[in-house]
């Protein structure tokens, strides 16, 4: 068979031990997947949406209940979003987990962090878009923890907002950050990903002469699993999103003072749980920021993995790493149940 360009994307070969599910979970290759589905359903809405305060909510009701498909369209865009994310911090782990930041590919585990923090912020920026009354509280907090900074906050929140409270110009801003800030640099960084993945040897694994078993499967193959993942996928989304609507509220009202209830979107709920142990800049900005320091220098201040441990899952060089990334998740997990049951 005469290799596509698909095709060319892939090495020739790749080991077969490490092309297995249960070793890469499928996360790198349904994150890419979920991330056009993303573009693709959001160019849709692009045609209808209007990033004014007086039409935008209106306009994301005629989506929903005007527009042929429309309703199914949003619906996909929102689930895929929100799938995302989880997905991101899926492959995130996995490459810590098995070690797979080491060298050659410390800066390609950077920039598959940083994929991972600009597909929160994109996130929130979509969740904002909504501007109706239940994205209220996020959008306030939201721009006052970064007032809260010293010295260059008060700067940061007027550009960001585009004033000095948050009012029309601020969902311009938003949009313009969703659309052009965020995704058109995600899409950058996400062929640069791709492209250090092949030009660092693809998988993880031993040297040749280190290695146990010497099978390996061809691009084809490996073209004809992502193919029937993509499809397994695709089915999964459009059933999910025919049952599952997006949420819609009211117009977003700022002169009224955000409803009790209100709450950040899911992945930040830990930081607004950590809000309420004290100051504002210690546990909204800070710990964040010291958390993504952190993982930042795993590669760097923390034992490496063996070249022979390399290609499985928990590999004894890099337990420190294991151990501190697994206690942060399951505080990040532990403080977000917390926020959400605690306010059912």
């Amino acid at each position: 068979m005469r290799p596509s360009f698909f095709h060319h994307l892939h090495p020739s070969t790749i080991p077969a031990r490490q092309a297995r599910w249960r070793y890469t979970l499928g996360a790198g290759g349904l994150a890419l997947f979920l991330t056009v589905v993303v573009a693709l359903t959001g160019l849709f809405e692009m045609f209808y949406y209007i990033p004014t305060p007086a039409d935008a909510s209106a306009s994301i009701s005629t989506i929903t209940f005007l527009v042929p498909f429309g309703s199914l369209v949003r619906n996909m865009h929102y689930l895929a979003s929100q799938i995302l994310v989880i997905v991101s911090g899926i492959h995130l782990l996995r490459v810590i987990f098995t070690g797979a930041y080491a060298s050659p590919r410390r800066f390609n585990y950077l920039l598959g962090l940083a994929l991972f923090v600009l597909i929160l912020f994109l996130d929130f920026t979509g969740y904002a878009l909504r501007w109706d009354n239940d994205v209220h509280w996020a959008i306030v907090a939201g721009t006052n923890l970064v007032e809260s900074i010293p010295w260059v906050g008060p700067g940061l929140y007027r550009l960001l907002i585009g004033g000095s409270q948050p009012g029309g110009a601020t969902l311009v801003r938003f949009y313009t950050w969703h659309i052009y800030g965020l995704m058109l640099v995600i899409a950058i960084l996400m062929g640069w990903h791709l492209f250090k993945v092949r030009r660092d040897g693809g998988i993880a694994v031993p040297p040749p002469a280190l290695r146990t078993d010497p099978t390996r499967i061809t691009r084809f193959e490996l073209v004809r699993r992502e193919a029937l993942a993509m499809i397994i996928a695709t089915t999964i989304l459009v059933i999910l999103s025919a049952f599952i609507p997006a949420p819609i509220g009211p117009p977003i009202n700022f002169q009224a003072a955000p409803a009790l209830e209100a709450r950040a979107p899911w992945f930040f709920l830990w930081i607004q749980q950590l809000l309420k142990l004290g100051d504002p800049f210690l546990f909204g900005v800070l710990l964040p920021l010291g958390i993504l320091i952190f993982l930042a220098l795993i590669p760097y201040i923390l034992p490496l993995p063996k070249p022979a441990e390399l290609g499985r899952w928990f590999p004894g060089g890099g337990r420190l790493a294991q151990v501190l990334v697994g206690i942060i998740t399951i505080a990040i997990i532990l403080l977000t149940l917390f926020a959400w049951f605690g306010k059912q």
